[in-house]
């Protein structure tokens, strides 16, 4: 754990749906962040992309309209609340960072209000209904764990998750926590086997994230059904959470509501798990020089 920081933090997820417009989805956060606040959190979690629909699921020029600069309009109302509560956000954007370039950022406002540093996602989704290539250069920052008053911030962003390598990279960096702003549901069309397989996966995945490198994990997602004018649309399935350094639950959040979550992490609890899971001391370094190729071929 980074060093003068309390080992106990009290953590808030907002899990929700998108309200139709930029300024209602933003007086819900502020209505949700007070409560976060009221109930002793000093870190909060907002849901990929949160100021909108999930735009991605088709291709038109005209969504770019939604980008905005950092610092910009959002990080300036998210700093003050942020400030006024006395607690760090980690908030979700679209970057406009100049004419036809733009990237998926994660932006982590600190207990002052001011931005203590982002993330640009660096793994970028090309499937049906998230044609996120079309929308979001990769990220250019690398895997950087950013300072706050809270601790050392791991964040990553929804497609990250599924990559070991952003997790451990944030982890031997010195992230205290590793934190998912996400996006992800089902296609409507899927039968309930396969959706449960999907959603089993996804918290897997990050579960073992938690596991692998002895750090907490939160995972925040989007909740709700949001059409697509050239698709079936997409059921964003929630389910958001919080792990220990173990994987095991901390708190879970349903799969069809929006919801404030709430959890107790004892970041303490990191170097003890590290102790009798020394997975960091075993690594062989020497022999993972292929983890650079795209592929090994027979």
């Amino acid at each position: 754990m980074s060093g003068g920081r309390q080992p106990q933090l009290k953590v808030a997820l907002l899990q929700d749906r998108d309200l139709g417009s930029v300024d209602a989805n933003l007086r819900r956060i502020e209505a949700r962040v007070a409560q976060a606040a009221q109930a002793g959190a000093r870190l909060v979690l907002l849901q990929e992309l949160h100021n909108g629909a999930y735009f991605c699921q088709q291709q038109e020029v005209c969504e770019f309209d939604r980008a905005e600069p950092i610092p910009g309009p959002s990080t300036q109302r998210l700093g003050a609340l942020a400030a006024a509560h006395n607690m760090v956000i980690v908030a979700s954007l679209f970057e406009r960072r100049a004419a036809g370039l733009y990237h998926n950022t994660a932006v982590v406002l600190d207990s002052d209000g001011q931005i203590a540093g982002r993330y640009r996602k660096m793994h970028i989704p090309d499937d049906p209904g998230f044609m996120e290539k079309f929308y979001f250069t990769p990220g250019d920052l690398g895997f950087e764990p950013i300072d706050t008053a809270v601790g050392r911030l791991g964040v990553l962003v929804c497609w990250d998750q599924w990559y070991p390598e952003a997790a451990r990279l944030m982890a031997l960096a010195g992230a205290d926590l590793l934190l998912y702003p996400t996006a992800i549901g089902w296609d409507p069309n899927d039968d309930a086997a396969e959706k449960r397989r999907q959603n089993d996966a996804w918290v897997i995945s990050q579960r073992a994230h938690a596991v692998a490198n002895g750090v907490p994990v939160l995972s925040c997602n989007r909740v709700g059904f949001e059409p697509s004018p050239s698709g079936a649309g997409i059921q964003f399935w929630g389910t958001s959470f919080v792990v220990g350094p173990q994987g095991e639950f901390l708190a879970r959040a349903g799969d069809s509501e929006d919801e404030l979550l709430l959890a107790d992490v004892d970041l303490a609890r990191s170097e003890n798990v590290r102790r009798i899971w020394p997975f960091l001391r075993d690594r062989r370094i020497d022999a993972y020089g292929d983890l650079t190729r795209r592929f090994r071929s027979p």
